[in-house]
Order: structure tokens, then sequence, then C-alpha cells
């Protein structure tokens, strides 16, 4: 498996980012806990290209993350696909 990940953060006007990055945590447990303090702190931390980016969550849409992590929260619909 590879430890390449990526993220499009698509922003409230319509816009979107692209990332690439390592995998940041080794086990699904560790993602889980990451994933849990990204969402209570109501931002987004990103440092790239020797920038730090700082994104509230109002300015965002919605977040995909590619490929989905190991640990996921429990009410999480799995095996979806997307339609038309």
């Amino acid at each position: 498996m590879s430890n390449q990940r990526g993220m499009t953060i698509h922003y409230m006007d319509g816009s979107q980012m692209k990332l690439d990055f390592p995998q940041q945590a080794a086990t699904g447990g560790a993602q889980m806990i990451k994933l849990k303090e990204a969402l209570a702190a109501r931002h987004v931390l990103i440092e790239a290209d020797g920038a730090l980016l700082i994104i509230p969550f109002e300015n965002i849409k919605h977040i995909q993350v590619y490929p989905a992590p190991q640990g996921l929260p429990e009410n999480t619909i799995k095996a979806a696909s997307f339609t038309a």
C-alpha cells in the first residue's frame, strides 16, 4: 500500500484546493484520533511548501480525503458510490 495521500478542499465560493501528502498516522486508531482532533478544532491546519495554512471550517463546503482512513467513526456510511 502506498503511503501517499490526497485531499481536495471544496470551498463555499466554489473554488477548490488539491493537496498531496504522505501518510500522517501509522494505524487506524491514530488516524481516528487525528480526525476527531481536526473536527473538534473547527479548522484545518496544513503545512505546505514552507507555509502554514489555517482554514476555518466556515469557509469549507466539504473535504474529500483519499484513500479513506482505516479508522472511521461508527456513524460513517461505508462502501457508498457516487451516482449522477
